[in-house]
């Protein structure tokens, strides 16, 4: 728990400092390596895109790969001092038809993983200067109009579903032991819908599991 604990801390400032600066995760070239179909493995710069499914290695050149080609690749974020790691899995993005998509790997477990995508969205709120405006989640405003949004995901007996973010969809994701997390939850003041408490919570059922 005190890793993840870490974590989460890690990555609100590293969010915080990204934004702060005008970039976003995907905008910058991070260390890293990336493993094709093939087996073959490359290192050197990485940068990825998410939305197109698509992952760029700097080295000697610029390569741009797509999901297709790519097992897996791996960054390291000097922003919070930690390695991400993103797999590609079949899942019918739009419509019933499955397709390889990149995934970010959240926190595992024998039970439940909890993945993430990440996009950069119009943020049409009126942030201000009060306290949302330095809500750690969504960081301060750029421009007034972008932010970072994050979409989740879960594969629970072998099959990807997409969160919605609704509580009740939350404690059906962890019905057999749907009690115990709201109650893990409701002590720790956790919420359903931000990402570093949602760590918290599948990591927490997997080990009452």
């Amino acid at each position: 728990m005190r890793s993840i604990a870490f974590f989460v801390i890690g990555f609100f400032i590293f969010q915080f400092n990204a934004e702060a600066q005008g970039q976003f995760p995907s905008q910058v070239w991070h260390k890293g390596q990336i493993q094709m179909n093939s087996g073959t493995v490359y290192q050197g710069m990485v940068k990825y895109d998410l939305e197109n499914n698509l992952v760029q290695l700097q080295h000697q050149g610029i390569e741009t790969f797509t999901s297709s080609n790519v097992t897996q690749f791996e960054i390291f974020d000097e922003q919070y001092g930690g390695i991400r790691t993103f797999y590609t899995l079949p899942f019918p993005l739009t419509g019933d038809y499955e397709t390889p998509v990149f995934f970010e790997i959240l926190t595992e477990g024998e039970d439940a993983i909890l993945l993430c995508r990440e996009q950069i969205v119009v943020d049409n709120r009126n942030m201000g200067y009060g306290p949302m405006a330095m809500n750690p989640l969504w960081g301060p405003q750029i421009g007034g109009a972008y932010r970072l949004a994050f979409n989740y995901y879960f594969i629970k007996d072998g099959k990807i579903q997409r969160y919605s973010q609704k509580k009740k969809e939350l404690l059906d994701i962890f019905g057999d032991r749907a009690d115990e997390v709201d109650l893990f939850m409701r002590k720790n003041r956790l919420s359903h819908d931000k990402r570093g408490d949602l760590l918290r919570i599948t990591a927490y059922y997997n080990q009452i599991k």
